[in-house]
């Protein structure tokens, strides 16, 4: 008989506890963590905030240390294209340097902003529980040096652990717990004015207790802007700033995308409709000269969009497949070859190479529109964004803006199509209001995207969306004003997307 072996001992499955009962908010935790790991000025890894609960004289100050959860579902390692930032098999969500891209799709995702961009070398790093002591033995830096002994780790795995027993004893909160990360940091005692980032006003002129906040274009202010949705009236006295991870580089991209896809699906529907003929130079020059140029320039955003720009081929090296950047990024690439296949056709004459290219051409066009809305999906932290319709209406916009570039060329190359490519343009054009309409109309599921919504409709972001809807109304009028508003029907959905993209990260997360 064979002999039975010992089980392998189990792996600790790490978590820590805050008692915010304690914490008498001295930063001690702070300034361990950036001497530990040599954490630059500008960020920080855990920092401690502060609100003050009450109106005078039944007033107080109540404090949270805000740092990474480890989150037993992190958003943030599905999302990250290389695997820099992954989850070790006892639990410790932890990053390796050599490999980030600096994509910030982490950032994106994390509903607890505990990500950055380290300033001096461009890659993302959080708490990631100092693993390095961890590995050797050692307390992490900030339990060491906390006077009161407010922060302690230990193994859930064991349930003789101060930590196993505090979770499962006492009163223990989570931050944010409808976003289902099973987060692995728990607080005791903690206020809702400091766990919630919206439950405490924003201070006037961003100024706190003993600190200011910076006023840059980027910069997410802390806090709600006019009221807090805590019962309790709540002020916040210090907090750090936090940057919003995608600039103009990504609202930019999401357009030429959709009219890289536009320009091919619009030329693809007149031949297959029969209204011109697959030798019309419309579809042999214009669909693939015009939807590579488009593909070309929203590569070239991505790549510009990066912190290590030179890296970007790792997305391809060495894919982490659950992130739509992997999975966007082959689609791009397998449209680009089609477009090449396709111009490779109508230089050799061979036009029913074009034609026959047109069946996984379609799919490929579709795909490369729509799968932002799954990329943004993955972006848990941006309530915003986590809408069902957002991929008919990336379509929508596609098929608008593709037909209003194309109607130029068709002036020249099919009249007889100008006045149905006119048409699709203003029709196009009234279904993206539509959506538009339905968003802004439609009751927001939470307070963060209200806010989001506030900020991009009538906040910071309001002239890119009144400039969007007013180009995109003039665009309704292409059947009947013809190109000039085929102008303003292309340009309406840049705009618009700016405020889309920018308002669903304007909103506080820690």
């Amino acid at each position: 008989m064979q002999q039975a072996t010992e089980s392998e001992p189990t792996l600790p499955r790490w978590a820590k506890v805050i008692d915010q009962t304690s914490c008498i908010g001295c930063h001690a935790c702070t300034t361990a963590c950036k001497s530990e790991n040599d954490v630059p000025v500008g960020v920080s890894r855990t920092y401690v905030k502060s609100a003050d609960v009450g109106e005078f004289p039944d007033a107080r100050r109540a404090f949270q240390v805000t740092r990474c959860n480890q989150c037993e579902d992190s958003p943030c390692t599905t999302a990250c294209p290389t695997g820099a930032m992954h989850k070790r098999p006892d639990g410790i969500v932890d990053f390796n340097k050599d490999i980030c891209i600096g994509c910030k799709a982490c950032i994106a995702a994390c509903p607890y902003d505990a990500i950055f961009i380290n300033p001096e070398d461009n890659s993302a790093e959080k708490c990631n529980f100092c693993a390095h002591r961890i590995d050797s033995g050692l307390e992490p830096a900030c339990v060491t040096v906390c006077p009161t002994q407010s922060i302690f780790v230990g193994d859930l795995n064991d349930p003789d652990s101060r930590v196993t027993q505090a979770v499962s004893r006492d009163v223990v909160m989570v931050r944010k717990p409808e976003k289902q990360t099973r987060p692995k940091l728990f607080y005791k005692g903690a206020h809702q004015a400091t766990l919630d980032p919206l439950a405490a006003t924003r201070p006037a002129g961003g100024n706190f207790a003993w600190a200011q906040q910076a006023r840059d274009s980027d910069i997410v202010p802390s806090g709600h802007p006019t009221r807090g949705t805590s019962s309790a009236a709540a002020k916040l006295s210090y907090d750090q700033a936090h940057r919003s991870p995608w600039d103009w580089r990504v609202s930019a991209y999401t357009w030429t995308k959709n009219v890289g896809s536009g320009i091919y699906l619009i030329t693809l529907m007149l031949v297959a409709t029969g209204l011109m003929d697959a030798g019309n130079p419309l579809w042999r020059w214009v669909a693939p000269v015009g939807g590579g140029f488009f593909v070309a320039l929203t590569c070239l955003l991505l790549v510009a969009d990066l912190s290590h720009p030179f890296r970007f081929w790792m997305i391809f090296w060495r894919p982490q497949w659950d992130s739509w950047l992997v999975k966007g990024g082959v689609i791009l690439v397998a449209y680009s070859a089609l477009l090449a296949g396709h111009f490779a056709s109508s230089i050799y004459g061979a036009t029913w190479i074009s034609v026959w290219l047109m069946w996984p051409g379609v799919v490929l066009a579709i795909l490369s529109s729509i799968y932002t809305a799954f990329l943004f999906g993955q972006a848990k932290a941006r309530d915003l964004w986590q809408n069902p319709l957002l991929a008919p209406h990336l379509l929508v916009q596609s098929i608008a803006a593709g037909a209003a570039i194309v109607v130029p060329f068709a002036m020249g190359f099919a009249p007889d199509a100008v006045q149905v490519l006119l048409w699709w343009t203003g029709g196009a054009t009234l279904v993206h209001l539509g959506f538009v309409a339905a968003e802004v109309a439609s009751p927001a599921p939470t307070a963060h995207s209200e806010l989001a919504l506030h900020e991009m409709t009538k906040g910071r972001f309001k002239q890119f969306f009144v400039a969007g809807v007013l180009l995109s109304v003039i665009g309704l009028s292409a059947p009947w004003l013809g190109v000039t508003a085929c102008l303003f029907a292309f340009l309406g959905p840049l705009a618009y997307e700016h405020a889309f993209v920018q308002g669903g990260q304007s909103v506080p997360l820690a």
